[in-house]
């Protein structure tokens, strides 16, 4: 943990730097950065500056703004004049929040108090004030990085008021986008944000909008789904992001989320949507109950397309979330029966020389083979060794291809003996052997393959 210190504690040393030790301003500023740099201090959002030279807002546009909008806030008569002025200053504070120094100037309007100032300002503004609260929320959802800002967020809070906001302005797809925005900014890293939002039946809300086929490409939506449900808090010991998991599944969402990726989802928010629906997909109950919606149909057809296209983002998307769902042994048979190995093929041909699509498909073949000789025997047959021969061979120096190809060569022979020699007069052991010696990532992958080809030196 980095040892918090105030913006007075900074200003206090460089004062003593200047007037105890005699150091020209430049050079007390510069060691007191450096000194406290070593101590492990946190200096993010503290501004650097030599005291009594120039104000905070004069050294930093961001406290500059932020105290323009808190007056301005303050002074509001909720005129239409007052509103733009609002707008334009929140719009500000937003660019300067997400620009190349945008963590940076985060931190600092953190320290000055911009979740609470936005967070009021959300709570006084009237839900048909669509413009200003979509910008506030945007705004918020720029400077919520760390547990230090998502804490003041819970604090003042922000979930509730968040919650309000989205019940009543749920007609409005810009407002429901800004606001799901927050949601998911508000809960990344934080266990005790995530709980807020559940208790106030977010899941709930998530599913009505959904249902709306009009706001199907909220894409912040998905992303809300997705950080909700992952346990990315590393100061709990055990999450209950499980349970959440499953909750989700049960009022059913992740069967609109089927649906949504059937019909409506625009390709740009495929990738979160498919995220969206593999952060459900936690146990074989809920794998099942995603096929038997459609969900492996629907997932086939969109790698399909998005190999047709090229678009190698949705086919990861898309390739990743149909891994997680053939961990069911029902799901297995139903991607091979509707021609899963023989399509993923087809996808690989299409991205030869895209090592992170390669990588992706024989992971699938992995789960699919795993404990399972006849789809090894159907996968050899296929030609998914020819793959992982070829895909060693093309990619050396891809540490990541070298151990997916060993484990779903183990895969491939572990149960069918009749592989390893088809494998091995393919120049498999060499190649193992090179990945192993070039790759540390590999050493147990490559060992166990070369110890399942029947090699006695394996460890060698």
């Amino acid at each position: 943990m980095a040892i918090a210190i105030s913006q007075e504690a900074f200003d206090s040393m460089v004062r003593e730097n200047m007037e105890d030790l005699g150091m020209d301003p430049d050079e007390a500023l510069a060691d007191a950065v450096e000194a406290l740099s070593l101590q492990g201090a946190d200096l993010s959002g503290i501004i650097k500056r030599v005291p009594g030279e120039a104000t905070a807002a004069e050294v930093s546009p961001v406290v500059r703004v932020l105290d323009e909008l808190k007056a301005s806030h303050s002074a509001s008569g909720g005129s239409e004049q007052d509103l733009d002025g609002l707008v334009s200053l929140l719009d500000e504070l937003r660019g300067l929040c997400s620009s190349g120094e945008g963590s940076e100037n985060a931190g600092i309007a953190v320290r000055n108090g911009v979740v609470e100032a936005l967070v009021a300002l959300c709570a006084s503004a009237r839900v048909q004030q669509e413009r200003l609260l979509a910008s506030a929320l945007k705004t918020l959802s720029s400077v919520l990085r760390d547990v230090a800002s998502t804490e003041k967020f819970r604090q003042s809070e922000g979930p509730k008021i968040v919650m309000d906001l989205l019940k009543g302005g749920s007609e409005n797809s810009d407002l429901l986008d800004a606001g799901f925005s927050v949601v998911a900014a508000g809960s990344a890293g934080n266990e005790v944000v995530k709980e807020s939002f559940m208790d106030l039946k977010v899941d709930e809300l998530i599913l009505r909008v959904m249902k709306d086929k009009s706001k199907a490409n909220v894409q912040s939506l998905y992303d809300a789904i997705r950080v909700l449900l992952t346990p990315d808090d590393n100061r709990v010991v055990a999450s209950q992001v499980y349970g959440y998991s499953r909750r989700f599944a049960e009022i059913g969402v992740a069967e609109v989320l089927v649906n949504a990726l059937r019909e409506q989802v625009a390709p740009s928010s495929l990738p979160s949507a498919c995220a969206a629906l593999k952060s459900i997909a936690v146990n074989d109950e809920i794998c099942r109950s995603i096929s038997e919606s459609g969900g492996i149909d629907v997932l086939l057809q969109c790698i399909d397309g998005a190999g047709e296209q090229k678009n190698k983002v949705i086919a990861r998307s898309c390739c990743s979330l149909l891994s997680k769902l053939a961990a069911s042994d029902a799901n297995k048979s139903v991607i091979i029966q509707q021609g899963g190995f023989d399509r993923f093929l087809k996808l690989t041909s299409r991205f030869s020389e895209d090592p992170a699509i390669i990588q992706e498909v024989m992971s699938m073949v992995t789960v699919l083979t795993l404990r399972s000789p006849e789809n090894a025997a159907r996968a050899m047959e296929v030609g998914y060794g020819t793959l992982a021969i070829q895909s060693m061979e093309r990619f050396p120096s891809s540490g990541q291809t070298q151990k997916q190809a060993c484990l779903m060569i183990r895969n491939l022979i572990v149960r069918n003996p009749e592989n390893r020699t088809i494998l091995l007069n393919d120049g498999a052991e060499k190649l193992i052997r090179k990945a192993k010696a070039l790759h540390g990532s590999c050493k147990d992958a490559a060992s166990s393959a070369l110890r399942d080809l029947g090699l006695d030196n394996y460890n060698a």
